[in-house]
């Protein structure tokens, strides 16, 4: 039997997430939400029986909305905390006027963590937004 620790002395690794996905069943509906929410535009592709459209980045991680088997939206599992910029209530309060509804008002953490919020998108993903103030 092995033991909990190790004598090999472990990379850390820079960032836990490199890509991210969400789920969502009507991808116009869905892009119209975040492009309002964000003030972007997402370019879209289809591969097989998969539709996606990106989130635009310039660097850091990227991710996209996915339509197709097995893209089932859901307010429980994995909870996906998006960039709320500077300070997140500018975008939580686009949500309501895009077509979802915030659940948990502009939070705080704690002094150094900053503050969270979370929401329900178009597509009933629960989400959340991270901001410093």
């Amino acid at each position: 039997m092995g033991t909990v620790g190790s004598k090999h002395k472990t990379k850390k690794i820079k960032n836990y997430v490199n890509w991210f996905e969400i789920p969502v069943l009507n991808l116009k509906r869905a892009m119209a939400f975040y492009n309002h929410m964000y003030d972007i535009k997402m370019e879209t592709t289809e591969l097989n029986e998969y539709a996606m459209a990106f989130f635009p980045t310039d660097n850091g991680i990227g991710g996209a909305l996915v339509m197709g088997p097995g893209s089932i939206p859901s307010e429980t599992g994995s909870l996906i905390y998006l960039n709320g910029g500077e300070d997140l209530q500018v975008l939580l309060t686009k949500v309501g006027s895009a077509g979802g509804r915030v659940v948990l008002e502009k939070t705080k953490i704690d002094d150094d963590s900053g503050f969270f919020a979370l929401f329900i998108d178009t597509e009933g993903n629960k989400l959340a937004l991270h901001s410093k103030k």
